[in-house]
């Protein structure tokens, strides 16, 4: 699966736009992250605990979305963008969405 966040694929092209796919995950903080963050915070710099918490949900979220697209047939996902949100203190939403396409 070709998946871009341009809104084509270089060499190919579009032979026929499917839908807008999607994937998304929700993710709260652990106890056991927390207090090292907060340790961390006293400190100052990066919260190793966090950022690989937020790597894992981009990953989940793409896979979702890559999953989604191939259920539709889809060659690539074009104008691919991921956002994020809180959904309420202490967890986050990470949604992956692009337009499934077919290629020539």
């Amino acid at each position: 699966m070709i998946v871009t966040m341009g809104e084509t694929v270089p060499g190919r092209e579009v032979a026929e736009v499917i839908r807008t796919v999607k994937g998304n995950t929700v993710r709260t903080r652990f106890f056991g992250r927390d207090i090292m963050a907060a340790l961390r915070n006293l400190i100052g710099g990066e919260v190793p605990e966090y950022t690989k918490l937020m790597a894992e949900a981009r990953e989940q979220s793409l896979d979702r979305m890559i999953a989604d697209a191939e259920t539709v047939g889809a060659d690539a996902v074009i104008a691919m963008r991921i956002t994020t949100s809180m959904i309420m203190g202490g967890s986050a939403e990470l949604l992956a969405y692009g337009t499934a396409v077919r290629l020539r």
